[in-house]
């Protein structure tokens, strides 16, 4: 089976300069699917751009039209944390087209499993404001694509990025049409997922927020996305899920302080295409989000697309780099996971 992916050497011109979200990002991916030999199992097609009326089902039109303006007024700081260029709002729409075509590829049935190598990110940005490197949210857009233009009931995001998903969980917190569910490392940026945070009126324990410790690693995953995430779905059933995939929770990566190897990143796009083999016709999105150190961000990757392409399995670390070594968790990991199946019991047979 092979893999589509949407990517295109014009998402480099979003350039912020000296920056950790950069253009360097996309091209260690590119690297590393090439030295890995996944590249061999993939379909490459460009994105194409989406229209403002696709904006609009996640952002509001104030939004869209200060990216709009600030770009084409040459850029600067957005936020602290977010830089635009003079390009970004162009490169912006093409970010979010790719996650578009990607699902659509899906759910035509032109392929079982894709992914949209894009940047900038999405998941920080909320309805209203872009932050966190992020202008305009993919994973969203598409979300609400799915939901609202081809009538899917049941969505499910899942986002394992280093960061909680903040502007995710705005979108579709009092939506029991979106399952979204995060893992992430806490304390850390934004400051936001707690576990208790499940969602309000109808969406009220649609939210599943895994908010893990410093030092968490692949064995903490792996009995996170086994006693929680997998029976969350099983409970849900999703007509489709997207991955809001983060590279960052790599030991690598200079920004946060979760230790996933390049293996567990393959293990986690098992269980999540395993998941999805049994609960909606394999279908699957996967849309870049961060990672910040090249060879965990490329390797990591190219781990993840050799599972869901079928090409073979979890890939491990390039020569010369050392996995973390296996050990016991911290205490703290696993009483949090105590907690946050006490609190998802509610709603979940987890």
């Amino acid at each position: 089976m092979s893999l589509l992916v949407i990517n295109d050497r014009a998402y480099l011109e979003h350039a912020p300069g000296n920056w950790p979200e950069g253009p360097h990002r996309l091209e260690a991916v590119w690297m590393a699917l090439a030295e890995t030999g996944v590249k061999e199992a993939l379909v490459f097609e460009p994105p194409e751009p989406a229209r403002e009326e696709d904006l609009a089902l996640v952002h509001t039109e104030r939004h869209i039209d200060r990216i709009r303006r600030f770009a084409r007024a040459g850029g600067g700081y957005l936020t602290l944390d977010t830089v635009v260029s003079a390009e970004s709002f162009d490169v912006a729409l093409l970010a979010v087209g790719g996650a578009l075509k990607a699902l659509e590829a899906v759910l035509s049935g032109r392929t079982v499993r894709s992914a949209a190598l894009v940047r900038p990110p999405g998941h920080h940005a909320t309805p209203e404001e872009g932050m966190g490197f992020c202008l305009f949210n993919n994973v969203a857009v598409a979300a609400a694509h799915a939901r609202k233009r081809r009538g899917l009931e049941r969505v499910m995001i899942i986002d394992w990025d280093l960061h909680h998903g903040n502007g995710t969980e705005a979108a579709f917190y009092a939506s029991p049409g979106v399952l979204f569910v995060s893992c992430h490392e806490s304390p850390a940026y934004p400051g936001t997922g707690w576990l208790t945070d499940t969602g309000e009126g109808e969406g009220e324990g649609y939210t599943v927020n895994l908010p893990l410790p410093p030092g968490s690693g692949d064995r903490t995953y792996r009995e996170a996305f086994e006693t929680v995430i997998a029976p969350v779905a099983r409970a849900y059933r999703p007509e489709v899920i997207l991955v809001s995939c983060g590279l960052d929770a790599h030991y690598l990566d200079p920004i946060g302080r979760l230790r996933l190897s390049t293996g567990g990143y393959g293990e986690l796009s098992a269980i999540v295409c395993g998941l999805a083999d049994e609960l909606c016709q394999g279908r699957v999105v996967f849309v870049l989000e961060g990672g910040y150190d090249v060879v965990g961000l490329g390797w990591g990757m190219a781990s993840i697309l050799n599972v869901a392409s079928g090409r073979g399995g979890p890939i491990p670390e390039p020569e010369g780099y050392d996995p973390p070594e296996p050990q016991d968790e911290p205490l703290s990991a696993s009483s949090r996971l105590d907690d946050i199946r006490s609190v998802q019991q509610e709603y979940w047979p987890v």
